[in-house]
């Protein structure tokens, strides 16, 4: 397999860093998580939403992506999914007291079990999987014939670059968190407004056409 370029890379991995650090539904998930629980859940579920592009791209790269987005059903059925889940999520988090008990009522996730949501919450989002599709092309050299390698690549760039700055994302956001929380009763509000977050960016995906 061949490498891209080093002109690739560069014009690549700029544009993902400001797409990255653009605010979207990714961002405001880990940052209202790790402002209700923490940097540990914070960093734990930005690396899951970054790792999740990983599905994304070997879709786009196989081409199965394009097939999803050019089916009406196919896709609607995936928005559903995709937005129901991050509204059972603020759910979850509306019914906890002060913890953010994304999982139920069973105290703390550990940091592998929201780095699996974080990363189903990304790889289950259908606006993901068209956005995959549009820019990861831009960036391909047509000259050569390994277009569906180079896209592998590129996708992998993409993950390695969001899983740094979620990461940073989730620990900043989980320091802020842990200022409120010394005030009485402000985790609960915390939980409640992380909740309302999930519930509102799942409604979106749902009706939004």
């Amino acid at each position: 397999m061949t490498l891209i370029s080093l002109s690739q890379f560069v014009a690549f991995l700029g544009a993902a860093m400001l797409l990255t650090l653009a605010p979207g539904p990714d961002n405001l998930l880990v940052l209202s998580l790790g402002v209700a629980r923490g940097r540990r859940a914070g960093i734990a579920f930005g690396l899951g939403c970054a790792s999740g592009c990983l599905s994304h791209t070997l879709l786009a790269a196989l081409g199965v992506g394009a097939l999803i987005a050019a089916s009406p059903p196919a896709f609607g059925a995936l928005k559903l999914i995709g937005g129901l889940y991050l509204i059972w999520l603020g759910w979850q988090a509306w019914r906890s007291r002060g913890a953010t008990e994304m999982a139920g009522a069973g105290g703390h996730e550990s940091a592998a079990r929201l780095f699996g949501k974080g990363c189903l919450a990304n790889a289950i989002n259908p606006k993901v999987v068209t956005f995959f599709l549009a820019f990861l092309p831009q960036f391909v050299d047509a000259g050569r014939a390994d277009a569906a390698a180079q896209m592998l690549q590129l996708g992998v760039i993409f993950t390695l670059q969001a899983a740094v700055l979620f990461g940073l994302l989730g620990y900043f956001a989980g320091a802020a968190g842990q200022l409120l929380q010394r005030r009485p009763r402000m985790g609960l509000w915390l939980d409640r407004l992380a909740g309302t977050i999930f519930v509102g960016l799942g409604l979106r995906l749902i009706v939004d056409r």
